[in-house]
């Protein structure tokens, strides 16, 4: 396997066969570099804008992949994919013409959180606009009604045009993120089962409407009082060890399936059925500044539950200010009889683990 990434610490490279330190935006020299070592196929896991790259890699190449170029343009542009959901008649938060509290504002053509700021006073909006500007690859923004009401993630699979839901999770926030946890992600979703079953079906229909029909979608909706309203959709697997936790808890083995679909082998899913009563990842964050050395992973591991302890950063690595999704330090992923017994394990399993920093 050749993995490419321009950090050349990048985490990914402990697993692969061979490793070039490239950036996985530049699509020049990722194409000479694939055409060199004569690939078998390609993926993007875990980030939008390279999805894009993979497909179009793919088609110049004649390489098996599940989404073509221009499915994948609409799958990574916040905005084109807002005209198809508003033209199939899905509904989302909506766009304002100007912003106004509270409102999220947000670079349109980037992933995750980069550039997103929830914008709760008026006298936060030039700074957040100027965020998300610096943030965008051309220079613009969106803002977008705030949608009060948990945030859910819906995985699934595509599998020729026929739509299959793997887990539906909640996306726990602390607002502001706080040293030592800032985000996780809690299976399942505490919601009823006639709510499960609408954001399933906003899903669903978010899928089709970017025309996607094989491989894996990664949905975020929010569940407002008038019901689920789609954030956005990202066609391919979620960045937040969704893939792992949803081999927790079904069995299903979403990172296999991906490279399937990379890799023009047969693919089937398979029906899902509950393996334990909850599981979550909760990720790590670190105080601002030069890690010198983490302490109590071994602890954490052996916390009742823990299924794996992942650090991301080596001594040397500079951490910077907490920001939401940026220096993430590491995750925990935990399964229990319920998925509060399980985020209660994670967190007394993120207790024992300590980042000493300069």
């Amino acid at each position: 396997m050749l993995a490419v990434d321009r950090d050349p610490a990048a985490p990914g490279f402990r697993y692969a066969d061979t490793r070039a330190v490239i950036s996985t935006e530049d699509e020049p020299a990722i194409d000479r570099l694939a055409r060199a070592q004569r690939i078998d196929g390609v993926i993007s896991p875990g980030a939008d804008w390279t999805v894009g790259i993979a497909a179009r890699l793919a088609e110049r190449l004649g390489l098996p992949h599940p989404i073509d170029g221009a499915t994948a343009v609409l799958a990574t542009s916040k905005s084109r994919q807002r005209e198809r959901f508003a033209t199939a008649g899905i509904a989302q938060p909506r766009l304002l013409d100007e912003p106004r509290v509270p409102c999220v504002v947000k670079a349109p053509d980037r992933q995750g959180q980069r550039g997103l700021t929830l914008v709760l006073h008026e006298r936060d909006l030039p700074a957040a606009v100027a965020t998300a500007r610096a943030a965008s690859r051309n220079g613009t923004f969106i803002a977008e009604e705030y949608v009060p009401g948990p945030e859910v993630t819906v995985n699934a699979v595509s599998l020729d045009g026929g739509f299959h839901p793997l887990t539906v999770t909640d996306r726990l926030t602390a607002e502001p993120p706080a040293f030592g946890v800032a985000l996780a992600h809690a299976w399942p979703a505490r919601l009823s089962v006639e709510t499960t079953q609408a954001l399933v079906g906003a899903a669903r229909s978010a899928a089709e409407a970017v025309g996607i029909r094989n491989g894996p979608t990664y949905t975020q909706i929010r569940v407002g009082t008038e019901g689920p309203r789609v954030v956005e959709l990202a066609a391919r697997l979620g960045g937040g060890h969704d893939a792992e936790l949803c081999e927790l808890a079904t069995g299903v083995r979403l990172n296999d399936l991906a490279l399937d679909f990379a890799l023009g082998r047969k693919v089937s899913v398979v029906p899902t059925q509950s393996l334990v009563g909850g599981a979550c990842v909760l990720f790590l964050v670190a105080p601002e500044g030069e890690l010198r050395a983490v302490e109590g992973v071994e602890e954490a591991h052996d916390v009742e539950g823990v299924a794996e302890v992942r650090i991301y950063r080596a001594p040397g690595w500079r951490f910077g200010p907490l920001l939401r999704g940026a220096d993430r330090a590491g995750a925990i992923l935990a399964t229990g009889e319920s998925r509060d017994d399980a985020l209660e394990r994670a967190r007394r399993a993120a207790g024992a683990i300590r980042f000493v920093v300069e």
